[in-house]
């Protein structure tokens, strides 16, 4: 591509994200009815890697080879269950849907079962200019919209779900083209450049959508040693502890990276450490880790009082988070 053509390209995406009155601008609206690090969280962005690695718009670690979108994660599956919209990011026209997928881990279903089918229940619109956008993994029978429909910026499509392939609730969204991909983070962005081009969204979401790689998507107490697969299921974590059970703290963190350490501790109401996890630094990036410290029952009963877990993430040396969260007894 030459310069003089390339210099247009560019010219054409600044105009498309930035100016309110043109066809070209989208200015989209979250897809999904949640508030972004409090009651949903980005797990995964667009790849930017040509190759077989994998690497955001960052440069960074947030994605994985070949992912062709954003994926807006809910904090567990009892979310899920609740109900989460999914809404149009933009005017548009209802191009195809497939409902009547299960919400099932794939995990538990395997990959056969969802052969050309990994999006799940889905929607797919067709925006001006050449853009669609795409909602897979959409709850079953959740689904408000059909083929040949007009739907409005931010009109609900459906509920976020469990089908396709997927290990968690989520909202898988894509966009693109003239069937290029576009990331909706940067926009016209060259393939090795970090970070840079326009950002499609919405400009009063640029808070809310900055670029946060990492997160704490869970943090409780429990009376048992409590699993991962319990924390999603949000089923399994039983009563909260009292005077006459275990103690366990846990957390759940996405978005850790290699050579990352972490700190979980846990300390009565007169101060003291009753019980202390230290990780080993990562060996390898961990889309997701779950930490736990806790203590068996005492043999007569847990003083009254308040109890802290304190989640401390170093990352080369420098305090990435920190985060306290607390128990009354």
């Amino acid at each position: 591509m030459d310069h003089q053509r390339y210099s247009l390209i560019l010219a054409v995406a600044v105009l498309f994200a930035n100016s309110a009155g043109s066809s070209l601008s989208l200015d989209l609206e979250l897809p999904i009815a949640c508030e972004i690090g409090q009651t949903c969280f980005i797990q995964n962005y667009v790849d930017h890697d040509p190759s077989r690695g994998a690497r955001d718009y960052m440069c960074r670690h947030a994605t994985y080879d070949g992912h062709d979108g954003t994926d807006f994660r809910l904090p567990s599956v009892a979310w899920e269950r609740a109900g989460v919209a999914v809404r149009a990011a933009a005017d548009g026209q209802v191009l195809r849907t497939r409902d009547g997928m299960q919400d099932v881990s794939v995990r538990t279903i395997g990959h056969e079962q969802i052969k050309e089918r990994e999006c799940g229940n889905t929607v797919i619109l067709a925006h001006a200019d050449g853009f669609e956008s795409i909602y897979c993994h959409l709850q079953r029978g959740s689904l408000r919209v059909k083929p040949g429909d007009t739907v409005k910026r931010g009109q609900d499509l459906g509920r976020a779900g469990l089908s396709g392939n997927t290990e968690f609730a989520h909202l898988h969204f894509g966009l693109r083209r003239n069937g290029k991909l576009v990331d909706p983070f940067s926009y016209g962005v060259p393939t090795d450049a970090c970070g840079g081009g326009t950002s499609l969204w919405a400009p009063r979401l640029a808070s809310a959508l900055s670029y946060r790689p990492f997160a704490v998507l869970n943090a409780g107490f429990a009376s048992h040693a409590i699993t991962s697969d319990e924390i999603e299921a949000e089923d399994g974590i039983g009563p909260p502890p009292s005077i006459n059970s275990d103690i366990v703290a846990y957390v759940r963190a996405i978005g850790l990276e290699a050579g990352d350490v972490q700190k979980l501790t846990l300390t009565g109401p007169d101060g003291r450490v009753i019980a202390q996890y230290t990780a080993p630094a990562l060996a390898n990036d961990m889309a997701q880790y779950t930490s736990k410290a806790g203590r068996k029952r005492p043999e007569d009963e847990w003083p009254h009082g308040i109890y802290r877990a304190t989640y401390r993430v170093d990352r080369s040396g420098v305090s990435l988070i920190e985060k306290t969260f607390e128990l009354q007894l």
